[in-house]
Protein backbone atom coordinates (compact mmCIF):
# COMPACT_ATOMS: atom_id res chain seq x y z
CA UNK A 1 0.00 0.00 0.00
CA UNK A 2 1.34 2.83 -1.41
CA UNK A 3 0.97 6.28 1.61
CA UNK A 4 0.27 9.72 0.64
CA UNK A 5 2.95 12.17 2.95
CA UNK A 6 0.10 13.21 5.47
CA UNK A 7 -0.17 9.47 6.03
CA UNK A 8 3.58 8.87 6.34
CA UNK A 9 3.75 11.75 8.89
CA UNK A 10 0.48 10.44 10.82
CA UNK A 11 1.80 6.74 11.46
CA UNK A 12 5.26 8.57 12.35
CA UNK A 13 3.17 10.63 15.12
CA UNK A 14 1.59 7.06 16.39
CA UNK A 15 5.29 5.79 17.17
CA UNK A 16 6.02 8.73 18.97
CA UNK A 17 2.93 8.63 20.87
CA UNK A 18 3.20 4.85 22.03
CA UNK A 19 7.09 6.00 22.90
CA UNK A 20 5.32 8.31 25.48
CA UNK A 21 2.79 5.68 26.82
CA UNK A 22 -0.22 7.09 25.13
CA UNK A 23 -2.78 4.20 23.99
CA UNK A 24 -3.52 5.98 20.60
CA UNK A 25 -6.87 3.28 20.80
CA UNK A 26 -7.59 2.80 24.46
CA UNK A 27 -9.97 -0.20 25.54
CA UNK A 28 -11.68 1.57 28.98
CA UNK A 29 -14.87 3.10 28.99
CA UNK A 30 -14.27 6.99 28.54
CA UNK A 31 -17.40 8.68 31.05
CA UNK A 32 -19.31 11.67 28.63
CA UNK A 33 -21.74 13.46 30.79
CA UNK A 34 -22.47 16.21 27.84
CA UNK A 35 -22.94 16.92 24.21
CA UNK A 36 -22.05 20.30 22.24
CA UNK A 37 -25.91 20.90 21.91
CA UNK A 38 -26.74 19.90 25.74
CA UNK A 39 -23.64 22.49 26.69
CA UNK A 40 -25.45 25.27 24.51
CA UNK A 41 -28.63 24.31 25.83
CA UNK A 42 -28.56 24.52 29.31
CA UNK A 43 -25.44 26.38 29.63
CA UNK A 44 -24.00 27.22 32.82
CA UNK A 45 -20.98 29.44 33.65
CA UNK A 46 -18.57 26.86 35.61
CA UNK A 47 -20.14 23.83 34.96
CA UNK A 48 -17.52 21.10 34.85
CA UNK A 49 -18.18 18.44 31.72
CA UNK A 50 -16.67 15.64 29.79
CA UNK A 51 -17.44 15.40 26.38
CA UNK A 52 -15.55 13.80 23.35
CA UNK A 53 -15.55 14.67 19.27
CA UNK A 54 -13.90 14.67 16.47
CA UNK A 55 -10.52 17.84 16.78
CA UNK A 56 -11.85 19.50 13.81
CA UNK A 57 -9.69 23.05 14.09
CA UNK A 58 -7.80 24.39 15.98
CA UNK A 59 -5.40 27.93 16.26
CA UNK A 60 -2.76 27.37 18.10
CA UNK A 61 -1.08 31.04 20.01
CA UNK A 62 1.51 29.81 21.85
CA UNK A 63 0.77 28.32 25.19
CA UNK A 64 -3.20 28.57 24.16
CA UNK A 65 -5.53 27.55 21.62
CA UNK A 66 -9.12 27.65 20.65
CA UNK A 67 -10.34 24.28 18.59
CA UNK A 68 -13.43 22.81 17.56
CA UNK A 69 -14.68 20.31 18.75
CA UNK A 70 -17.36 18.02 16.70
CA UNK A 71 -19.87 14.88 18.28
CA UNK A 72 -23.25 13.53 16.84
CA UNK A 73 -25.16 16.77 17.98
CA UNK A 74 -22.91 19.54 16.37
CA UNK A 75 -19.78 21.70 17.44
CA UNK A 76 -18.26 23.15 20.20
CA UNK A 77 -15.37 25.53 20.82
CA UNK A 78 -13.28 24.29 23.62
CA UNK A 79 -9.95 26.24 25.12
CA UNK A 80 -7.03 24.58 25.58
CA UNK A 81 -4.26 26.49 28.17
CA UNK A 82 -0.62 25.11 28.59
CA UNK A 83 -0.74 25.88 32.38
CA UNK A 84 -4.24 24.96 33.04
CA UNK A 85 -3.40 21.72 31.30
CA UNK A 86 -0.03 21.19 32.27
CA UNK A 87 -0.23 22.92 35.86
CA UNK A 88 3.55 21.11 37.08
CA UNK A 89 6.82 21.76 35.47
CA UNK A 90 6.27 18.79 32.47
CA UNK A 91 4.47 20.60 29.70
CA UNK A 92 4.68 17.75 27.46
CA UNK A 93 1.09 17.04 26.74
CA UNK A 94 0.12 20.63 25.65
CA UNK A 95 4.18 21.19 23.91
CA UNK A 96 4.62 17.96 21.98
CA UNK A 97 1.13 15.83 22.31
CA UNK A 98 -1.72 18.56 21.88
CA UNK A 99 0.62 21.09 19.53
CA UNK A 100 2.59 18.40 17.40
CA UNK A 101 1.07 14.95 17.48
CA UNK A 102 -2.40 15.70 17.59
CA UNK A 103 -4.18 16.05 14.11
CA UNK A 104 -7.85 17.13 12.81
CA UNK A 105 -9.53 14.16 12.61
CA UNK A 106 -8.49 12.61 15.78
CA UNK A 107 -10.95 11.49 18.45
CA UNK A 108 -10.28 13.33 21.85
CA UNK A 109 -12.19 13.12 25.10
CA UNK A 110 -11.92 16.46 27.31
CA UNK A 111 -12.70 16.92 31.16
CA UNK A 112 -13.53 20.60 31.32
CA UNK A 113 -15.45 23.84 32.24
CA UNK A 114 -18.01 25.95 30.58
CA UNK A 115 -17.13 29.50 30.45
CA UNK A 116 -18.20 32.49 27.80
CA UNK A 117 -15.35 34.32 25.78
CA UNK A 118 -14.79 37.83 25.58
CA UNK A 119 -17.43 38.21 22.31
CA UNK A 120 -20.37 35.27 24.29
CA UNK A 121 -19.62 32.08 22.45
CA UNK A 122 -20.01 29.22 24.56
CA UNK A 123 -16.54 27.30 25.72
CA UNK A 124 -15.41 24.83 27.22
CA UNK A 125 -11.82 25.66 29.33
CA UNK A 126 -9.91 22.11 28.65
CA UNK A 127 -8.87 20.73 31.95
CA UNK A 128 -7.82 17.35 31.01
CA UNK A 129 -7.97 15.69 27.34
CA UNK A 130 -7.29 12.33 26.34
CA UNK A 131 -6.43 10.77 22.72
CA UNK A 132 -9.26 8.00 22.23
CA UNK A 133 -8.27 7.49 18.43
CA UNK A 134 -5.52 8.27 16.32
CA UNK A 135 -6.89 9.34 12.44
CA UNK A 136 -4.49 7.83 10.14
CA UNK A 137 -6.10 9.40 7.20
CA UNK A 138 -6.70 13.64 6.70
CA UNK A 139 -10.16 14.88 6.70
CA UNK A 140 -11.19 16.57 3.06
CA UNK A 141 -12.35 19.39 4.64
CA UNK A 142 -14.24 22.08 2.79
CA UNK A 143 -12.20 25.23 3.31
CA UNK A 144 -14.09 28.82 2.58
CA UNK A 145 -11.90 32.27 1.63
CA UNK A 146 -11.93 35.56 2.83
CA UNK A 147 -15.27 36.24 0.13
CA UNK A 148 -17.24 33.39 1.90
CA UNK A 149 -16.72 30.75 -1.31
CA UNK A 150 -16.22 27.01 -0.26
CA UNK A 151 -13.45 25.37 -2.17
CA UNK A 152 -12.30 22.15 -1.63
CA UNK A 153 -15.53 20.49 -0.78
CA UNK A 154 -16.21 16.62 -0.20
CA UNK A 155 -19.07 16.95 -2.93
CA UNK A 156 -18.03 14.31 -5.84
CA UNK A 157 -21.53 11.67 -5.56
CA UNK A 158 -19.21 8.56 -6.06
CA UNK A 159 -16.86 9.09 -3.48
CA UNK A 160 -19.32 10.38 -0.89
CA UNK A 161 -21.79 7.19 -1.24
CA UNK A 162 -18.43 4.83 -1.11
CA UNK A 163 -17.06 6.58 1.33
CA UNK A 164 -20.13 7.22 3.72
CA UNK A 165 -18.32 7.65 6.59
CA UNK A 166 -16.41 10.61 5.31
CA UNK A 167 -19.47 12.04 4.14
CA UNK A 168 -21.04 12.14 7.34
CA UNK A 169 -18.54 13.94 9.08
CA UNK A 170 -17.30 16.64 6.21
CA UNK A 171 -20.93 17.35 5.78
CA UNK A 172 -23.20 17.89 8.44
CA UNK A 173 -26.57 18.14 6.34
CA UNK A 174 -26.47 14.70 5.04
CA UNK A 175 -26.93 13.40 8.41
CA UNK A 176 -30.54 15.15 8.96
CA UNK A 177 -31.28 13.64 5.65
CA UNK A 178 -30.58 10.25 7.41
CA UNK A 179 -32.32 11.49 11.10
CA UNK A 180 -35.38 12.33 8.80
CA UNK A 181 -35.28 9.36 7.45
CA UNK A 182 -36.19 7.15 11.08
CA UNK A 183 -38.28 10.12 11.74
CA UNK A 184 -40.12 8.82 9.05
CA UNK A 185 -40.68 5.32 9.78
CA UNK A 186 -41.09 6.04 13.66
CA UNK A 187 -43.88 8.49 12.50
CA UNK A 188 -45.78 4.86 10.20
CA UNK A 189 -45.28 2.68 13.42
CA UNK A 190 -46.28 4.55 15.36
CA UNK A 191 -49.12 5.36 12.98
CA UNK A 192 -49.81 1.48 12.71
CA UNK A 193 -49.57 0.21 16.27
CA UNK A 194 -52.07 3.02 17.59
CA UNK A 195 -54.28 1.14 15.36
CA UNK A 196 -53.79 -2.04 17.10
CA UNK A 197 -51.69 -3.50 13.68
CA UNK A 198 -48.80 -5.88 14.73
CA UNK A 199 -45.26 -5.45 13.40
CA UNK A 200 -43.51 -8.83 11.72
CA UNK A 201 -40.36 -9.96 10.11
CA UNK A 202 -40.83 -12.71 7.42
CA UNK A 203 -38.56 -14.45 5.08
CA UNK A 204 -35.72 -13.10 3.21
CA UNK A 205 -34.39 -16.86 1.47
CA UNK A 206 -37.36 -17.96 -0.33
CA UNK A 207 -37.90 -20.83 -2.12
CA UNK A 208 -40.11 -19.02 -4.20
CA UNK A 209 -39.86 -15.24 -5.22
CA UNK A 210 -43.84 -14.12 -4.87
CA UNK A 211 -45.88 -11.03 -4.42
CA UNK A 212 -44.13 -9.26 -7.28
CA UNK A 213 -43.43 -8.93 -11.09
CA UNK A 214 -39.66 -8.62 -10.82
CA UNK A 215 -36.40 -10.34 -11.85
CA UNK A 216 -34.93 -12.32 -8.31
CA UNK A 217 -30.88 -13.07 -7.00
CA UNK A 218 -31.08 -16.55 -7.03
CA UNK A 219 -28.54 -18.54 -4.70
CA UNK A 220 -28.10 -21.78 -3.40
CA UNK A 221 -28.07 -23.35 0.51
CA UNK A 222 -25.49 -26.11 0.63
CA UNK A 223 -27.01 -28.71 3.35
CA UNK A 224 -30.66 -28.27 1.59
CA UNK A 225 -28.99 -28.54 -1.59
CA UNK A 226 -31.75 -26.10 -2.91
CA UNK A 227 -32.11 -23.05 -5.18
CA UNK A 228 -33.47 -20.09 -2.64
CA UNK A 229 -34.05 -16.37 -3.64
CA UNK A 230 -33.68 -13.14 -1.98
CA UNK A 231 -37.49 -12.12 -1.59
CA UNK A 232 -38.97 -9.47 -4.35
CA UNK A 233 -41.76 -9.03 -1.91
CA UNK A 234 -42.61 -9.77 1.64
CA UNK A 235 -46.79 -10.26 0.23
CA UNK A 236 -47.38 -13.58 0.12
CA UNK A 237 -46.30 -14.22 3.68
CA UNK A 238 -47.98 -11.68 5.25
CA UNK A 239 -50.71 -12.87 3.46
CA UNK A 240 -50.22 -16.33 5.38
CA UNK A 241 -50.77 -14.74 8.69
CA UNK A 242 -53.80 -12.84 7.59
CA UNK A 243 -55.34 -16.71 6.74
CA UNK A 244 -53.37 -17.45 10.08
CA UNK A 245 -56.38 -14.97 12.33
CA UNK A 246 -53.90 -12.01 12.72
CA UNK A 247 -56.34 -8.84 11.65
CA UNK A 248 -53.65 -6.80 10.94
CA UNK A 249 -49.66 -7.00 10.05
CA UNK A 250 -47.33 -4.91 8.49
CA UNK A 251 -43.39 -5.17 8.21
CA UNK A 252 -40.47 -3.00 7.24
CA UNK A 253 -38.40 -5.15 4.38
CA UNK A 254 -35.25 -4.97 2.56
CA UNK A 255 -36.50 -6.34 -1.19
CA UNK A 256 -34.13 -7.23 -3.59
CA UNK A 257 -34.47 -7.24 -7.23
CA UNK A 258 -31.96 -8.28 -9.97
CA UNK A 259 -32.76 -4.96 -11.99
CA UNK A 260 -31.27 -2.12 -13.48
CA UNK A 261 -29.78 0.90 -11.66
CA UNK A 262 -30.20 4.43 -11.49
CA UNK A 263 -31.35 7.83 -9.85
CA UNK A 264 -34.53 5.94 -8.27
CA UNK A 265 -33.66 2.50 -7.77
CA UNK A 266 -31.66 0.73 -5.78
CA UNK A 267 -31.44 -3.44 -6.26
CA UNK A 268 -31.49 -3.54 -2.33
CA UNK A 269 -34.54 -0.91 -1.51
CA UNK A 270 -37.04 -0.93 1.81
CA UNK A 271 -40.54 -1.43 1.46
CA UNK A 272 -43.05 -0.91 4.00
CA UNK A 273 -46.08 -4.23 3.56
CA UNK A 274 -49.57 -3.76 5.14
CA UNK A 275 -52.18 -6.27 5.48
CA UNK A 276 -55.79 -5.57 7.23
CA UNK A 277 -58.22 -7.93 7.26
CA UNK A 278 -61.78 -7.02 6.52
CA UNK A 279 -60.95 -4.03 4.26
CA UNK A 280 -60.83 -2.91 0.82
CA UNK A 281 -58.77 -0.39 -1.53
CA UNK A 282 -61.44 2.54 -0.40
CA UNK A 283 -60.72 2.06 2.95
CA UNK A 284 -57.13 2.03 2.21
CA UNK A 285 -57.28 5.21 0.15
CA UNK A 286 -59.02 7.15 2.91
CA UNK A 287 -56.04 5.18 5.46
CA UNK A 288 -53.03 6.66 2.86
CA UNK A 289 -54.17 9.76 2.95
CA UNK A 290 -54.57 10.17 6.76
CA UNK A 291 -50.87 8.54 7.26
CA UNK A 292 -48.95 10.57 4.75
CA UNK A 293 -50.65 13.60 6.23
CA UNK A 294 -49.02 12.58 9.74
CA UNK A 295 -46.01 11.63 8.23
CA UNK A 296 -44.97 14.82 6.65
CA UNK A 297 -46.34 16.75 9.68
CA UNK A 298 -43.86 14.52 11.82
CA UNK A 299 -41.00 14.61 9.47
CA UNK A 300 -40.93 18.42 8.26
CA UNK A 301 -43.43 20.33 10.70
CA UNK A 302 -45.99 20.79 7.51
CA UNK A 303 -47.93 18.98 5.19
CA UNK A 304 -46.46 20.98 2.60
CA UNK A 305 -43.39 19.47 1.41
CA UNK A 306 -40.89 21.28 -1.34
CA UNK A 307 -40.03 18.65 -3.75
CA UNK A 308 -37.76 20.53 -6.29
CA UNK A 309 -39.59 23.17 -8.05
CA UNK A 310 -42.79 22.06 -6.36
CA UNK A 311 -44.37 22.01 -3.33
CA UNK A 312 -46.22 19.26 -2.98
CA UNK A 313 -49.72 19.24 -0.21
CA UNK A 314 -50.21 16.06 1.55
CA UNK A 315 -53.42 17.14 3.12
CA UNK A 316 -56.31 14.92 2.59
CA UNK A 317 -58.32 14.26 0.20
CA UNK A 318 -56.16 12.87 -2.81
CA UNK A 319 -57.93 12.45 -6.53
CA UNK A 320 -58.92 9.43 -7.65
CA UNK A 321 -57.89 8.40 -11.51
CA UNK A 322 -58.93 5.51 -13.22
CA UNK A 323 -55.83 4.44 -15.15
CA UNK A 324 -57.23 3.81 -18.62
CA UNK A 325 -58.33 7.38 -18.29
CA UNK A 326 -55.90 9.04 -17.22
CA UNK A 327 -54.06 7.04 -20.33
CA UNK A 328 -57.20 8.34 -22.67
CA UNK A 329 -56.83 12.16 -21.41
CA UNK A 330 -52.66 12.02 -22.05
CA UNK A 331 -52.25 10.31 -25.26
CA UNK A 332 -56.06 10.46 -26.70
CA UNK A 333 -56.40 6.64 -26.85
CA UNK A 334 -59.12 5.16 -25.70
CA UNK A 335 -57.58 1.42 -24.61
CA UNK A 336 -60.27 0.13 -22.06
CA UNK A 337 -61.33 -2.60 -24.59
CA UNK A 338 -58.20 -3.37 -26.58
CA UNK A 339 -56.46 -6.89 -27.41
CA UNK A 340 -52.98 -7.21 -27.47
CA UNK A 341 -52.03 -6.38 -31.02
CA UNK A 342 -54.16 -3.29 -30.79
CA UNK A 343 -52.67 -2.10 -27.62
CA UNK A 344 -49.20 -3.22 -29.15
CA UNK A 345 -49.71 -1.47 -32.54
CA UNK A 346 -50.39 2.06 -30.27
CA UNK A 347 -47.41 1.77 -28.14
CA UNK A 348 -45.70 1.62 -31.22
CA UNK A 349 -47.24 4.92 -32.79
CA UNK A 350 -46.63 6.61 -29.53
CA UNK A 351 -43.33 5.66 -29.44
CA UNK A 352 -42.92 3.31 -27.01
CA UNK A 353 -40.33 -0.09 -27.75
CA UNK A 354 -42.17 -2.71 -27.39
CA UNK A 355 -41.54 -6.94 -27.86
CA UNK A 356 -43.76 -10.01 -28.69
CA UNK A 357 -42.96 -11.41 -24.68
CA UNK A 358 -45.07 -8.22 -23.75
CA UNK A 359 -48.65 -9.11 -22.53
CA UNK A 360 -52.18 -6.84 -21.94
CA UNK A 361 -50.50 -6.28 -18.39
CA UNK A 362 -47.24 -4.72 -19.62
CA UNK A 363 -48.27 -2.67 -22.72
CA UNK A 364 -50.63 -0.52 -20.72
CA UNK A 365 -48.20 -0.33 -17.86
CA UNK A 366 -45.62 0.82 -20.29
CA UNK A 367 -47.67 3.28 -21.92
CA UNK A 368 -49.12 4.69 -18.66
CA UNK A 369 -45.10 4.81 -17.37
CA UNK A 370 -43.62 6.93 -20.57
CA UNK A 371 -46.46 9.03 -21.43
CA UNK A 372 -48.97 9.51 -17.69
CA UNK A 373 -47.23 9.53 -14.57
CA UNK A 374 -44.82 12.29 -14.80
CA UNK A 375 -48.21 14.50 -15.27
CA UNK A 376 -48.67 13.37 -11.70
CA UNK A 377 -47.41 15.89 -8.93
CA UNK A 378 -49.48 16.07 -6.45
CA UNK A 379 -50.44 13.00 -4.31
CA UNK A 380 -52.75 11.55 -6.41
CA UNK A 381 -54.66 7.34 -6.54
CA UNK A 382 -54.76 5.61 -9.62
CA UNK A 383 -57.41 2.96 -9.61
CA UNK A 384 -58.75 0.62 -11.18
CA UNK A 385 -56.28 -1.41 -12.91
CA UNK A 386 -57.23 -4.23 -15.79
CA UNK A 387 -56.91 -7.70 -14.92
CA UNK A 388 -53.81 -8.50 -16.82
CA UNK A 389 -51.47 -6.21 -14.57
CA UNK A 390 -52.26 -7.29 -11.21
CA UNK A 391 -52.57 -10.78 -10.77
CA UNK A 392 -53.05 -11.03 -6.81
CA UNK A 393 -56.03 -8.51 -6.91
CA UNK A 394 -59.57 -9.14 -6.28
CA UNK A 395 -61.51 -8.61 -9.63
CA UNK A 396 -63.38 -5.22 -9.50
CA UNK A 397 -67.10 -5.43 -8.05
CA UNK A 398 -68.54 -3.59 -11.45
CA UNK A 399 -66.20 -4.69 -13.89
CA UNK A 400 -65.05 -7.72 -14.54
CA UNK A 401 -62.06 -6.67 -16.63
CA UNK A 402 -60.60 -4.89 -14.20
CA UNK A 403 -59.27 -4.95 -10.48
CA UNK A 404 -59.66 -2.85 -7.28
CA UNK A 405 -56.05 -1.83 -7.04
CA UNK A 406 -54.50 1.39 -6.48
CA UNK A 407 -50.96 2.95 -7.36
CA UNK A 408 -50.18 6.40 -5.29
CA UNK A 409 -48.13 9.00 -7.73
CA UNK A 410 -46.66 11.78 -6.20
CA UNK A 411 -44.04 13.96 -7.80
CA UNK A 412 -44.60 11.82 -11.44
CA UNK A 413 -43.47 8.64 -9.78
CA UNK A 414 -45.19 6.06 -7.72
CA UNK A 415 -45.29 5.59 -4.07
CA UNK A 416 -47.40 3.39 -2.82
CA UNK A 417 -48.89 -0.07 -4.44
CA UNK A 418 -52.66 -1.12 -3.15
CA UNK A 419 -55.25 -3.86 -3.41
CA UNK A 420 -58.32 -5.30 -2.35
CA UNK A 421 -57.01 -8.56 -2.07
CA UNK A 422 -57.72 -11.69 -4.11
CA UNK A 423 -58.96 -14.09 -1.76
CA UNK A 424 -60.41 -16.52 -4.23
CA UNK A 425 -58.27 -19.84 -4.72
CA UNK A 426 -59.52 -20.94 -7.84
CA UNK A 427 -59.39 -17.28 -9.07
CA UNK A 428 -55.94 -17.01 -7.59
CA UNK A 429 -54.07 -20.11 -9.59
CA UNK A 430 -55.97 -18.90 -12.71
CA UNK A 431 -53.84 -15.91 -12.78
CA UNK A 432 -50.64 -17.57 -11.49
CA UNK A 433 -51.16 -19.89 -14.43
CA UNK A 434 -51.69 -16.91 -17.18
CA UNK A 435 -48.54 -15.46 -15.70
CA UNK A 436 -46.78 -18.84 -16.24
CA UNK A 437 -47.97 -18.71 -19.53
CA UNK A 438 -46.32 -15.18 -20.22
CA UNK A 439 -43.13 -16.16 -18.50
CA UNK A 440 -42.96 -19.31 -21.69
CA UNK A 441 -43.01 -16.21 -23.90
CA UNK A 442 -40.11 -15.30 -22.63
CA UNK A 443 -41.32 -12.67 -19.75
CA UNK A 444 -38.41 -12.88 -17.13
CA UNK A 445 -40.65 -10.48 -14.62
CA UNK A 446 -43.18 -12.47 -14.80
CA UNK A 447 -44.44 -14.16 -11.13
CA UNK A 448 -43.94 -17.75 -10.24
CA UNK A 449 -46.69 -20.10 -8.78
CA UNK A 450 -46.67 -20.48 -5.38
CA UNK A 451 -48.43 -23.52 -4.30
CA UNK A 452 -48.23 -23.56 -0.55
CA UNK A 453 -49.67 -20.02 -0.63
CA UNK A 454 -52.60 -21.38 -2.93
CA UNK A 455 -52.88 -23.94 -0.08
CA UNK A 456 -53.06 -21.33 2.59
CA UNK A 457 -55.76 -19.17 0.41
CA UNK A 458 -57.74 -22.61 0.65
CA UNK A 459 -58.26 -22.96 4.11
CA UNK A 460 -59.81 -19.51 3.43
CA UNK A 461 -58.76 -15.71 3.39
CA UNK A 462 -60.86 -12.95 4.69
CA UNK A 463 -61.89 -10.01 2.47
CA UNK A 464 -58.41 -7.75 2.93
CA UNK A 465 -56.90 -4.97 1.63
CA UNK A 466 -52.90 -4.81 1.40
CA UNK A 467 -50.54 -2.24 0.33
CA UNK A 468 -46.98 -1.49 -0.20
CA UNK A 469 -45.30 2.04 0.24
CA UNK A 470 -41.57 2.58 -0.54
CA UNK A 471 -39.76 3.98 2.00
CA UNK A 472 -36.97 4.71 -0.21
CA UNK A 473 -38.69 6.91 -2.34
CA UNK A 474 -41.00 8.53 0.51
CA UNK A 475 -37.68 10.00 2.34
CA UNK A 476 -36.64 11.02 -0.85
CA UNK A 477 -40.37 13.44 -1.24
CA UNK A 478 -39.64 14.65 2.26
CA UNK A 479 -36.08 15.36 2.31
CA UNK A 480 -36.38 17.23 -0.93
CA UNK A 481 -33.95 14.96 -2.69
CA UNK A 482 -33.78 13.46 -6.57
CA UNK A 483 -31.57 10.73 -5.96
CA UNK A 484 -31.97 7.15 -3.85
CA UNK A 485 -28.64 7.40 -3.18
CA UNK A 486 -28.91 10.49 -0.89
CA UNK A 487 -31.12 8.22 1.46
CA UNK A 488 -29.45 5.22 1.44
CA UNK A 489 -26.58 5.04 4.23
CA UNK A 490 -24.49 2.15 1.61
CA UNK A 491 -26.09 2.21 -2.11
CA UNK A 492 -25.01 -0.32 -4.57
CA UNK A 493 -22.02 0.86 -6.16
CA UNK A 494 -20.11 -0.45 -8.94
CA UNK A 495 -17.03 -2.18 -8.45
CA UNK A 496 -14.15 0.51 -7.43
CA UNK A 497 -11.63 1.20 -9.70
CA UNK A 498 -8.02 -0.09 -9.03
CA UNK A 499 -5.73 3.02 -8.09
CA UNK A 500 -2.95 3.51 -10.85
CA UNK A 501 0.41 3.69 -9.40
CA UNK A 502 2.23 6.44 -11.68
CA UNK A 503 5.92 6.81 -12.13
CA UNK A 504 7.57 10.53 -11.84
CA UNK A 505 7.00 10.62 -15.19
CA UNK A 506 3.87 9.79 -16.36
CA UNK A 507 2.85 12.20 -13.20
CA UNK A 508 5.31 15.19 -14.94
CA UNK A 509 3.05 14.53 -17.75
CA UNK A 510 -0.49 13.95 -16.05
CA UNK A 511 0.01 17.48 -13.78
CA UNK A 512 0.66 19.70 -17.00
CA UNK A 513 -2.28 18.22 -19.20
CA UNK A 514 -4.93 17.83 -16.34
CA UNK A 515 -5.42 21.00 -15.43
CA UNK A 516 -5.51 22.33 -19.12
CA UNK A 517 -8.00 18.96 -20.42
CA UNK A 518 -5.96 18.09 -23.62
CA UNK A 519 -3.10 19.84 -25.38
CA UNK A 520 -1.24 19.22 -28.91
CA UNK A 521 1.10 16.38 -28.27
CA UNK A 522 4.70 18.69 -29.45
CA UNK A 523 3.87 21.26 -26.59
CA UNK A 524 2.97 18.41 -23.93
CA UNK A 525 6.20 16.81 -24.86
CA UNK A 526 8.26 20.26 -24.94
CA UNK A 527 6.93 20.88 -21.52
CA UNK A 528 7.32 17.53 -19.82
CA UNK A 529 10.93 17.56 -20.64
CA UNK A 530 11.11 14.20 -20.61
CA UNK A 531 13.61 12.19 -22.89
CA UNK A 532 12.54 10.11 -26.24
CA UNK A 533 12.50 7.45 -24.42
CA UNK A 534 11.33 7.97 -21.15
CA UNK A 535 8.25 9.55 -23.18
CA UNK A 536 7.26 6.95 -24.81
CA UNK A 537 7.18 4.27 -22.44
CA UNK A 538 5.09 7.17 -20.04
CA UNK A 539 2.50 7.24 -22.87
CA UNK A 540 1.68 4.05 -23.94
CA UNK A 541 1.48 3.20 -20.00
CA UNK A 542 -0.91 6.16 -19.32
CA UNK A 543 -2.47 5.25 -22.68
CA UNK A 544 -3.12 2.11 -21.44
CA UNK A 545 -4.60 2.49 -17.98
CA UNK A 546 -7.28 5.10 -20.00
CA UNK A 547 -5.37 8.26 -18.54
CA UNK A 548 -5.05 10.29 -21.68
CA UNK A 549 -5.82 9.32 -25.14
CA UNK A 550 -3.96 10.77 -28.39
CA UNK A 551 -6.03 11.81 -31.24
CA UNK A 552 -5.09 12.77 -34.96
CA UNK A 553 -6.84 15.94 -35.78
CA UNK A 554 -6.26 17.82 -39.25
CA UNK A 555 -2.94 19.47 -38.43
CA UNK A 556 -1.71 17.76 -35.17
CA UNK A 557 -1.77 14.74 -33.00
CA UNK A 558 -3.99 15.88 -29.61
CA UNK A 559 -3.48 14.55 -26.28
CA UNK A 560 -6.64 14.28 -23.73
CA UNK A 561 -6.45 13.61 -20.22
CA UNK A 562 -9.58 10.93 -19.69
CA UNK A 563 -8.26 10.31 -16.23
Amino acid sequence: MQLSEQEIVRREKLTKLRELGIDPYPAALYPVDATSKSIKNDFEEGKKVVISGRLMSRRIQGKASFAELQDSEGRIQVYFNRDEICPDDDKTLYNDVYKKLLDIGDIIGIEGELFKTQVGEKTVMVKNFSLLSKSLRPLPLPKVNDEGKVYDAFNDPELRYRQRYVDLVVNPHVKDTFIKRTKITTSIREFYNQKGYLEVETPILQPIPGGAAARPFLTHHNALNVPLYLRIANELYLKRLIVGGFDGVYEFAKDFRNEGMDRTHNPEFTVMELYVAYKDYNWMMDTTEELLEKVAIDATGSSKVKVGNHEIEFKAPYPRVPILEAIKIHTGYDVSEMEEDELREVATKLGIEVDDTMGIGKLIDEIFGEKCEHHYIQPTFIIDYPKEMSPLTKEHRTNPRLTERFELMVNGKELANAYSELNDPIDQRERFEDQLKLSEKGDDEAMFIDQDFLRALEYGMPPTSGIGIGIDRLVMLMTNNSSIQEVLFFPQMRPEKKKVELTEEEKTIVDILRPQGEMSLADLKDKAGLSGKKWDKSTKSLSKHGLIKIEKTESDLLVKYTG
